[in-house]
């Protein structure tokens, strides 16, 4: 398992926000073990995640964005369609796709706020680390 590496996609936007996704993934996960891709947005992120799991190279990719309405359209179905394609892509490939995309449904560009949503996007980020790690395991246990 020490050999095991993983893929973490983040999007842009909000990006000190989500940045803090990738600190968490890297508190259980040691770095050296974790390949980061850059996306623009969310929307991105579901056909990156496919393609960098159908490589071989990876035993779990998770992918995080913080998608907020920004008034043009409705974040909801923003948020559906990447959690939606973040499945599909773990489907297709039989390699765990983990989601780290959170949709507030209150959002303010405050300090308070910023704060808040850093140290959550923090702990989700080791939670997605944690599954990763023990879905990894799992299937290495199921082929073996």
């Amino acid at each position: 398992m020490a050999h095991t590496r993983y893929a973490f996609v983040k999007a842009n936007w909000h990006s000190e926000i989500v940045d803090q996704a990738l600190v968490g993934f890297c508190e259980v996960i040691p770095a050296d073990q974790v390949d980061v891709f850059d996306v623009p947005g969310a929307f991105e992120m579901p056909l990156m995640a496919r393609i960098l799991a159908r490589s071989g190279r990876y035993g779990a990719v998770a992918a995080a964005a913080f998608v907020v309405d920004g008034g043009i359209y409705r974040h909801e179905f923003v948020a559906q369609a990447v959690v939606n394609g973040l499945m599909q892509a773990g489907l297709e490939t039989d390699v765990p796709v983990l989601s780290v995309s959170l949709t507030p449904q209150v959002y303010q560009e405050t300090d308070h706020h910023r704060a808040i949503y850093r140290e959550h996007f923090v702990q989700k980020g080791r939670e997605a680390a944690e599954a990763a790690v023990a879905v990894t395991k799992l299937r290495l246990a199921v082929a073996a």
